[in-house]
Protein backbone atom coordinates (compact mmCIF):
# COMPACT_ATOMS: atom_id res chain seq x y z
CA UNK A 1 0.00 0.00 0.00
CA UNK A 2 1.58 3.39 -1.16
CA UNK A 3 1.99 6.34 1.44
CA UNK A 4 -0.07 9.06 1.63
CA UNK A 5 0.01 12.50 3.58
CA UNK A 6 -3.07 14.19 5.14
CA UNK A 7 -2.17 17.88 5.15
CA UNK A 8 -3.11 21.43 7.25
CA UNK A 9 -5.11 19.55 10.01
CA UNK A 10 -5.57 20.14 13.69
CA UNK A 11 -4.47 16.54 15.23
CA UNK A 12 -6.23 15.35 17.94
CA UNK A 13 -3.52 13.47 20.04
CA UNK A 14 -4.27 11.50 23.14
CA UNK A 15 -3.36 14.37 25.45
CA UNK A 16 -3.43 17.37 23.19
CA UNK A 17 -4.67 19.53 20.20
CA UNK A 18 -1.96 19.83 17.52
CA UNK A 19 -1.59 21.75 13.89
CA UNK A 20 0.25 19.72 11.18
CA UNK A 21 0.54 16.97 9.16
CA UNK A 22 -0.21 12.98 8.79
CA UNK A 23 1.70 10.40 6.88
CA UNK A 24 0.54 7.20 6.49
CA UNK A 25 2.52 4.05 5.48
CA UNK A 26 1.44 0.65 4.86
CA UNK A 27 -2.38 1.53 6.29
CA UNK A 28 -0.54 2.57 9.49
CA UNK A 29 0.08 6.01 11.06
CA UNK A 30 4.10 6.46 10.22
CA UNK A 31 4.50 10.13 11.39
CA UNK A 32 2.70 12.86 12.93
CA UNK A 33 4.67 16.04 11.69
CA UNK A 34 3.55 18.77 14.03
CA UNK A 35 3.35 22.33 12.68
CA UNK A 36 4.02 21.40 9.06
CA UNK A 37 1.86 21.41 5.98
CA UNK A 38 2.31 19.29 2.65
CA UNK A 39 2.38 20.77 -0.96
CA UNK A 40 1.18 17.23 -1.85
CA UNK A 41 -1.53 14.97 -0.21
CA UNK A 42 -4.92 15.61 0.97
CA UNK A 43 -5.68 19.00 2.47
CA UNK A 44 -7.87 18.79 5.03
CA UNK A 45 -8.12 22.78 5.53
CA UNK A 46 -7.70 23.01 8.95
CA UNK A 47 -10.14 20.63 10.03
CA UNK A 48 -10.43 18.35 12.94
CA UNK A 49 -8.20 14.99 12.51
CA UNK A 50 -9.44 12.74 15.01
CA UNK A 51 -9.50 9.19 15.19
CA UNK A 52 -12.20 6.82 13.79
CA UNK A 53 -14.44 6.67 16.45
CA UNK A 54 -15.43 3.23 18.25
CA UNK A 55 -19.00 2.58 19.49
CA UNK A 56 -19.44 -0.86 22.00
CA UNK A 57 -23.33 -0.42 21.92
CA UNK A 58 -25.60 0.29 19.07
CA UNK A 59 -29.33 -1.39 18.70
CA UNK A 60 -29.45 0.35 14.52
CA UNK A 61 -28.63 -3.03 12.70
CA UNK A 62 -32.23 -3.60 14.78
CA UNK A 63 -34.05 -0.63 12.84
CA UNK A 64 -32.30 -1.99 9.52
CA UNK A 65 -34.21 -5.22 9.65
CA UNK A 66 -37.16 -4.17 10.89
CA UNK A 67 -37.77 -0.40 10.51
CA UNK A 68 -41.65 -1.24 11.16
CA UNK A 69 -43.22 -4.07 13.53
CA UNK A 70 -44.22 -5.82 10.27
CA UNK A 71 -41.69 -4.69 8.19
CA UNK A 72 -38.63 -7.09 7.62
CA UNK A 73 -35.42 -7.13 4.94
CA UNK A 74 -32.53 -9.00 4.73
CA UNK A 75 -29.18 -9.18 6.86
CA UNK A 76 -27.35 -8.48 4.06
CA UNK A 77 -29.14 -5.40 2.79
CA UNK A 78 -29.35 -4.50 6.45
CA UNK A 79 -25.53 -4.97 7.27
CA UNK A 80 -24.55 -2.93 4.17
CA UNK A 81 -26.43 0.13 4.94
CA UNK A 82 -25.69 0.05 8.32
CA UNK A 83 -22.25 -0.07 7.59
CA UNK A 84 -22.40 3.14 5.14
CA UNK A 85 -24.09 4.85 8.32
CA UNK A 86 -21.58 4.29 10.44
CA UNK A 87 -18.50 5.47 8.25
CA UNK A 88 -20.00 8.81 7.15
CA UNK A 89 -20.73 8.98 10.68
CA UNK A 90 -16.93 8.98 11.52
CA UNK A 91 -17.50 5.68 12.73
CA UNK A 92 -14.41 2.61 12.51
CA UNK A 93 -15.44 0.09 14.56
CA UNK A 94 -19.04 -0.73 15.65
CA UNK A 95 -20.57 -3.57 18.03
CA UNK A 96 -23.52 -4.28 17.08
CA UNK A 97 -26.47 -6.33 19.45
CA UNK A 98 -27.24 -9.76 19.41
CA UNK A 99 -29.53 -10.56 22.47
CA UNK A 100 -29.38 -14.08 23.62
CA UNK A 101 -32.12 -15.31 25.95
CA UNK A 102 -34.52 -17.54 26.24
CA UNK A 103 -37.33 -15.85 24.45
CA UNK A 104 -37.41 -16.49 20.38
CA UNK A 105 -40.10 -15.75 17.93
CA UNK A 106 -39.38 -12.70 17.15
CA UNK A 107 -38.06 -11.18 13.44
CA UNK A 108 -34.57 -11.49 13.28
CA UNK A 109 -32.09 -9.12 15.43
CA UNK A 110 -35.48 -7.45 17.06
CA UNK A 111 -35.25 -7.75 20.69
CA UNK A 112 -36.81 -11.09 21.01
CA UNK A 113 -35.77 -12.21 18.01
CA UNK A 114 -32.72 -15.35 18.09
CA UNK A 115 -29.72 -13.51 19.06
CA UNK A 116 -27.45 -16.46 18.55
CA UNK A 117 -28.45 -17.05 14.89
CA UNK A 118 -28.24 -13.42 14.33
CA UNK A 119 -24.42 -13.32 15.46
CA UNK A 120 -23.94 -16.31 13.21
CA UNK A 121 -25.52 -14.96 9.81
CA UNK A 122 -24.11 -11.40 10.97
CA UNK A 123 -19.97 -12.66 11.25
CA UNK A 124 -20.08 -13.99 7.53
CA UNK A 125 -20.60 -10.55 6.29
CA UNK A 126 -18.11 -9.25 7.48
CA UNK A 127 -15.19 -9.48 5.28
CA UNK A 128 -17.16 -6.89 2.76
CA UNK A 129 -18.02 -3.93 5.06
CA UNK A 130 -16.22 -0.32 5.54
CA UNK A 131 -15.83 -0.11 9.00
CA UNK A 132 -14.69 -2.88 11.31
CA UNK A 133 -17.83 -4.77 12.95
CA UNK A 134 -18.31 -7.10 15.83
CA UNK A 135 -20.95 -8.23 17.68
CA UNK A 136 -22.30 -6.74 21.05
CA UNK A 137 -23.46 -9.85 22.87
CA UNK A 138 -26.27 -9.18 25.42
CA UNK A 139 -26.82 -12.19 27.57
CA UNK A 140 -30.27 -12.65 29.60
CA UNK A 141 -28.76 -13.70 32.53
CA UNK A 142 -32.26 -15.39 33.78
CA UNK A 143 -32.46 -18.37 31.21
CA UNK A 144 -31.64 -21.96 31.19
CA UNK A 145 -30.30 -23.81 29.22
CA UNK A 146 -27.19 -22.20 28.34
CA UNK A 147 -24.03 -24.23 28.14
CA UNK A 148 -25.09 -25.17 24.03
CA UNK A 149 -25.14 -21.05 23.38
CA UNK A 150 -21.66 -20.32 25.82
CA UNK A 151 -20.39 -23.02 23.39
CA UNK A 152 -21.40 -21.59 20.33
CA UNK A 153 -20.74 -18.20 20.72
CA UNK A 154 -16.91 -19.53 21.40
CA UNK A 155 -16.77 -20.48 18.12
CA UNK A 156 -17.42 -16.98 16.52
CA UNK A 157 -14.69 -14.86 15.66
CA UNK A 158 -16.19 -11.47 15.83
CA UNK A 159 -17.23 -11.22 19.14
CA UNK A 160 -16.02 -8.01 20.43
CA UNK A 161 -18.16 -7.89 24.22
CA UNK A 162 -20.78 -9.04 26.28
CA UNK A 163 -22.67 -8.03 29.02
CA UNK A 164 -24.81 -9.35 31.43
CA UNK A 165 -28.35 -7.81 30.66
CA UNK A 166 -30.84 -9.17 33.36
CA UNK A 167 -34.86 -8.82 32.62
CA UNK A 168 -36.28 -9.26 35.64
CA UNK A 169 -40.07 -7.43 35.66
CA UNK A 170 -39.65 -4.58 38.32
CA UNK A 171 -35.44 -4.28 38.66
CA UNK A 172 -33.15 -2.16 36.54
CA UNK A 173 -34.14 0.42 33.94
CA UNK A 174 -38.14 -0.88 33.79
CA UNK A 175 -38.95 -0.53 37.53
CA UNK A 176 -42.71 -0.15 37.09
CA UNK A 177 -44.64 -3.66 37.34
CA UNK A 178 -48.00 -1.87 37.26
CA UNK A 179 -47.36 -0.60 33.53
CA UNK A 180 -46.07 -3.95 32.84
CA UNK A 181 -49.09 -6.18 33.78
CA UNK A 182 -51.01 -3.53 32.01
CA UNK A 183 -49.09 -3.36 28.39
CA UNK A 184 -49.44 -7.34 29.08
CA UNK A 185 -53.46 -7.58 29.56
CA UNK A 186 -54.01 -4.98 26.82
CA UNK A 187 -51.10 -6.97 23.99
CA UNK A 188 -52.54 -10.36 24.97
CA UNK A 189 -56.43 -9.25 25.25
CA UNK A 190 -56.69 -10.71 28.59
CA UNK A 191 -57.97 -9.61 32.18
CA UNK A 192 -55.56 -7.42 34.75
CA UNK A 193 -56.51 -10.13 37.31
CA UNK A 194 -54.30 -12.53 34.18
CA UNK A 195 -51.33 -10.67 33.67
CA UNK A 196 -50.68 -10.22 37.08
CA UNK A 197 -50.75 -13.94 37.26
CA UNK A 198 -48.71 -14.20 34.44
CA UNK A 199 -46.11 -11.38 35.28
CA UNK A 200 -45.86 -13.14 39.26
CA UNK A 201 -44.74 -16.43 37.65
CA UNK A 202 -42.67 -14.53 34.97
CA UNK A 203 -40.40 -13.03 38.01
CA UNK A 204 -40.78 -16.22 40.05
CA UNK A 205 -38.88 -17.81 37.27
CA UNK A 206 -36.72 -15.59 36.38
CA UNK A 207 -35.25 -15.34 39.73
CA UNK A 208 -34.35 -18.32 40.06
CA UNK A 209 -31.79 -18.34 37.49
CA UNK A 210 -28.52 -16.86 37.71
CA UNK A 211 -26.35 -18.00 34.71
CA UNK A 212 -23.37 -15.39 35.20
CA UNK A 213 -21.13 -17.71 37.04
CA UNK A 214 -21.83 -19.63 33.66
CA UNK A 215 -20.80 -17.18 31.24
CA UNK A 216 -17.53 -16.32 33.67
CA UNK A 217 -16.74 -19.26 32.77
CA UNK A 218 -16.57 -19.97 29.36
CA UNK A 219 -15.48 -16.33 27.95
CA UNK A 220 -14.06 -14.38 31.13
CA UNK A 221 -10.00 -13.80 30.30
CA UNK A 222 -11.58 -14.23 26.54
CA UNK A 223 -14.14 -11.50 26.04
CA UNK A 224 -14.35 -8.89 27.87
CA UNK A 225 -17.58 -8.39 30.57
CA UNK A 226 -19.88 -5.81 31.15
CA UNK A 227 -23.43 -5.31 32.86
CA UNK A 228 -26.11 -3.38 31.57
CA UNK A 229 -28.61 -1.08 33.34
CA UNK A 230 -27.27 -1.61 37.54
CA UNK A 231 -29.52 0.50 39.09
CA UNK A 232 -28.20 -0.41 43.03
CA UNK A 233 -24.89 -0.71 44.71
CA UNK A 234 -26.20 -4.63 44.48
CA UNK A 235 -26.28 -4.95 40.88
CA UNK A 236 -22.76 -3.76 40.25
CA UNK A 237 -21.05 -5.60 42.87
CA UNK A 238 -22.72 -8.37 41.66
CA UNK A 239 -21.38 -7.96 38.24
CA UNK A 240 -18.01 -7.26 39.20
CA UNK A 241 -17.93 -10.55 41.31
CA UNK A 242 -18.82 -12.13 37.89
CA UNK A 243 -15.92 -10.81 36.09
CA UNK A 244 -17.20 -7.65 34.71
CA UNK A 245 -15.21 -4.52 34.14
CA UNK A 246 -17.71 -2.55 32.51
CA UNK A 247 -21.17 -0.60 33.81
CA UNK A 248 -23.38 0.32 30.53
CA UNK A 249 -25.96 2.68 30.77
CA UNK A 250 -25.82 2.32 34.68
CA UNK A 251 -29.19 4.47 35.51
CA UNK A 252 -28.73 5.69 38.88
CA UNK A 253 -25.80 8.10 39.93
CA UNK A 254 -24.89 5.39 42.80
CA UNK A 255 -24.51 2.62 40.97
CA UNK A 256 -22.09 5.00 38.23
CA UNK A 257 -20.14 5.97 41.59
CA UNK A 258 -19.55 2.25 42.92
CA UNK A 259 -19.34 0.80 39.66
CA UNK A 260 -15.81 3.33 39.37
CA UNK A 261 -14.96 3.07 43.07
CA UNK A 262 -14.36 -0.94 41.74
CA UNK A 263 -12.50 -0.09 39.10
CA UNK A 264 -14.54 -0.53 36.21
CA UNK A 265 -15.62 1.35 33.51
CA UNK A 266 -18.60 3.26 32.87
CA UNK A 267 -20.39 4.07 29.47
CA UNK A 268 -23.10 6.26 29.02
CA UNK A 269 -26.05 6.55 25.93
CA UNK A 270 -24.48 9.50 23.64
CA UNK A 271 -27.90 11.04 22.89
CA UNK A 272 -28.29 11.26 26.66
CA UNK A 273 -26.00 13.90 26.76
CA UNK A 274 -26.83 15.40 23.21
CA UNK A 275 -30.34 15.67 24.39
CA UNK A 276 -30.14 17.01 27.83
CA UNK A 277 -31.68 13.80 29.38
CA UNK A 278 -32.15 10.27 29.73
CA UNK A 279 -35.35 9.57 27.46
CA UNK A 280 -36.56 6.83 29.92
CA UNK A 281 -35.97 9.17 33.20
CA UNK A 282 -32.64 7.58 34.38
CA UNK A 283 -29.88 8.65 35.59
CA UNK A 284 -28.63 11.90 33.58
CA UNK A 285 -25.30 11.36 31.41
CA UNK A 286 -24.15 14.71 31.63
CA UNK A 287 -24.52 14.62 35.72
CA UNK A 288 -22.85 11.89 35.59
CA UNK A 289 -20.02 13.70 33.21
CA UNK A 290 -19.52 16.61 35.67
CA UNK A 291 -18.70 14.10 38.33
CA UNK A 292 -15.64 12.09 36.15
CA UNK A 293 -17.97 9.03 36.01
CA UNK A 294 -18.18 8.62 32.73
CA UNK A 295 -15.14 6.81 30.44
CA UNK A 296 -16.74 6.16 27.46
CA UNK A 297 -20.06 7.48 25.19
CA UNK A 298 -21.60 4.96 22.71
CA UNK A 299 -24.68 5.67 20.19
CA UNK A 300 -27.03 3.59 21.91
CA UNK A 301 -29.76 3.93 18.71
CA UNK A 302 -28.64 7.11 16.94
CA UNK A 303 -24.91 7.09 15.08
CA UNK A 304 -25.03 10.69 14.87
CA UNK A 305 -25.34 11.36 18.35
CA UNK A 306 -21.84 9.98 19.19
CA UNK A 307 -19.91 12.75 17.07
CA UNK A 308 -22.62 15.61 17.74
CA UNK A 309 -22.54 14.85 22.07
CA UNK A 310 -18.55 14.92 21.85
CA UNK A 311 -18.68 18.04 20.04
CA UNK A 312 -21.43 19.20 22.56
CA UNK A 313 -19.12 18.11 25.84
CA UNK A 314 -16.20 20.31 23.88
CA UNK A 315 -18.42 23.37 23.60
CA UNK A 316 -19.31 23.16 27.36
CA UNK A 317 -16.09 22.99 28.59
CA UNK A 318 -14.53 19.81 28.70
CA UNK A 319 -10.94 19.39 27.27
CA UNK A 320 -10.73 18.60 23.10
CA UNK A 321 -8.76 14.88 24.27
CA UNK A 322 -10.63 14.08 26.90
CA UNK A 323 -13.89 14.21 25.30
CA UNK A 324 -12.39 12.76 21.79
CA UNK A 325 -10.94 9.96 23.98
CA UNK A 326 -14.29 9.19 25.46
CA UNK A 327 -15.47 7.56 21.60
CA UNK A 328 -11.90 6.19 20.87
CA UNK A 329 -9.07 5.72 23.32
CA UNK A 330 -11.37 4.41 26.21
CA UNK A 331 -13.74 1.81 24.20
CA UNK A 332 -10.75 0.79 22.37
CA UNK A 333 -9.15 0.03 26.00
CA UNK A 334 -12.38 -1.57 27.03
CA UNK A 335 -12.33 -4.47 24.04
CA UNK A 336 -8.44 -4.21 24.46
CA UNK A 337 -7.57 -3.41 20.99
CA UNK A 338 -5.69 -0.38 22.09
CA UNK A 339 -2.54 -1.33 20.80
CA UNK A 340 -4.03 -1.52 17.45
CA UNK A 341 -6.73 1.48 17.02
CA UNK A 342 -7.92 4.26 19.30
CA UNK A 343 -5.81 6.70 18.66
CA UNK A 344 -3.40 9.05 16.66
CA UNK A 345 -0.27 7.65 17.63
CA UNK A 346 2.48 5.98 15.47
CA UNK A 347 2.44 2.75 14.44
CA UNK A 348 -1.31 2.50 15.23
CA UNK A 349 -3.72 1.95 12.26
CA UNK A 350 -4.76 4.90 10.12
CA UNK A 351 -8.19 4.74 11.74
CA UNK A 352 -9.26 8.10 10.91
CA UNK A 353 -11.75 10.69 10.42
CA UNK A 354 -12.04 14.66 9.51
CA UNK A 355 -13.95 16.65 10.91
CA UNK A 356 -15.83 20.52 9.86
CA UNK A 357 -18.16 21.58 13.07
CA UNK A 358 -20.65 22.97 12.55
CA UNK A 359 -23.61 24.55 14.78
CA UNK A 360 -24.86 21.85 16.67
CA UNK A 361 -23.04 18.89 15.45
CA UNK A 362 -19.89 17.92 13.54
CA UNK A 363 -20.08 16.87 9.30
CA UNK A 364 -17.83 14.47 8.85
CA UNK A 365 -15.93 14.61 5.56
CA UNK A 366 -12.83 12.21 4.87
CA UNK A 367 -12.66 8.52 6.97
CA UNK A 368 -9.74 5.95 6.63
CA UNK A 369 -10.19 2.54 7.74
CA UNK A 370 -6.38 1.07 7.95
CA UNK A 371 -5.10 3.52 5.70
CA UNK A 372 -8.30 3.48 3.11
CA UNK A 373 -10.14 5.73 1.92
CA UNK A 374 -13.69 4.48 2.56
CA UNK A 375 -15.71 8.05 2.73
CA UNK A 376 -15.30 11.33 0.95
CA UNK A 377 -18.57 13.50 1.61
CA UNK A 378 -17.46 15.27 -1.77
CA UNK A 379 -18.54 18.66 -0.37
CA UNK A 380 -16.28 21.81 -1.35
CA UNK A 381 -15.98 24.78 0.79
CA UNK A 382 -14.22 28.09 1.55
CA UNK A 383 -12.95 28.72 4.46
CA UNK A 384 -10.09 30.68 6.56
CA UNK A 385 -7.48 28.53 6.56
CA UNK A 386 -5.16 29.25 9.42
CA UNK A 387 -1.58 29.95 9.62
CA UNK A 388 0.55 26.51 10.19
CA UNK A 389 4.42 26.99 10.67
CA UNK A 390 6.12 25.08 8.27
Amino acid sequence: MASHVLSNARIVLPDRTVEGSLVIESGRIAEIQIGRRFVSGVDLNGRLLIPGMIDIHTDYLEKELAPRPESHFPLELAVHHMDLRAISCGITTVLSAARISGEHGGVLGSWTGDGLELARKYESFLECTKARHLIHVRWDTNFEPADHALGELRKLRNIGNLVYNENIPGERQFRDVEAGIRRQAERRGISIEAARKVMEERISKARSVNTRFKVQSALGGRVPLGSHDDTTVEHVIEAHQYGATLSEMPCSIEAARKAKELGMMVSMGAPNYYLGGSHCGNLSCADAHNEGLVDILCSDYHFPSLLAAVLKMIGDGTPVSAAINLVSLNPARHLGIDSETGSIEAGKSADLAAVETRAGFGAVSHVWVRGELTFHSGETRNRTEQAIVN
